[in-house]
């Protein structure tokens, strides 16, 4: 029989555990883990904190691959007072500037419809004129963006910073804390075959943990190998029943 080695996508547990399973963490800086991240982290921070920067600082620009924590790190500002998230299908309404507002945060430039690149644009020199911050993300570099060249431009004139995803070493390294921190042990093995095998995104990684430290205790089991893998046959099972009533 051939065992195929396809990651496999992650669901959430179907079945009721013994204790009542946590709700989805708050996305925020505090829990974005930085890798390579430090210094845009610190900038964004400044952001939060509503400190005052120098025009060039005021408008950010990041890019990076799917999973690498773009849109966590837009969603972590949101909580700041005066903030506004704005995304390919906001109304175009949500493109004016307001004085109550100091800090845009402008999601998925890529996917910006003609009509949203001019309210985008004119939201970045409205920002300019009378004050205020804006903080854009994209999946590549704004020169390689297919956009409108004036909002290219615009996206490109402050700074730019590149998102990089976690290595492998550093999500384990961040996982093996989080275990830590929760108050279990991992087995050797069980975070090296659940980052290769499963969706490699933290945010999914920390659900499995999570999902993971409330089977041990159903189970009274320690977090091993077998114990992983069992979990994951059962939830597998679990789906295809779903699916199939």
């Amino acid at each position: 029989m051939t065992v195929s080695s396809d990651p496999i996508p992650y669901c959430p547990p179907m079945r009721q555990m013994l204790l009542d399973l946590p709700g989805e963490k708050p996305q925020n800086l505090d829990n974005f883990e930085p890798g390579r991240n430090a210094e845009l982290l610190a900038l964004l921070s400044q952001h939060a904190y509503g400190d005052k920067l120098p025009l060039s600082e005021r408008f950010v620009y990041c890019w990076g691959e799917a999973g690498a924590g773009k849109t966590h790190l837009l969603h972590a500002l949101v909580s700041s007072g005066g903030t506004r998230l704005l995304t390919p299908n906001s109304p175009p309404s949500a493109f004016i500037h307001a004085p109550d507002i100091s800090l845009y945060l402008l999601d998925d430039c890529e996917r910006l419809s003609d009509d949203m690149q001019i309210a985008a644009f004119a939201l970045f020199n409205q920002i300019r004129e009378h004050g205020g911050a804006l903080i854009s993300s994209g999946a590549l570099p704004p020169a390689r963006l297919a956009l409108r060249e004036d909002l290219r431009t615009r996206l490109g004139w402050g700074l730019i910073y590149q998102v990089h995803g976690l290595t492998d070493d550093e999500k384990i390294a961040a996982l093996t804390q989080a275990a830590k921190t929760r108050g279990f042990t991992l087995a050797t093995g069980v975070l090296p075959y659940l980052i290769t095998h499963f969706r490699r995104d933290m945010r999914s990684l920390s659900a499995m943990l999570d999902d993971l430290d409330q089977y041990s205790l159903e189970t009274k089991r320690p977090v091993t190998l077998p114990l992983l893998r069992e979990l994951l046959q059962r939830e597998s099972h679990d789906q295809e029943g779903s699916q199939s009533s």
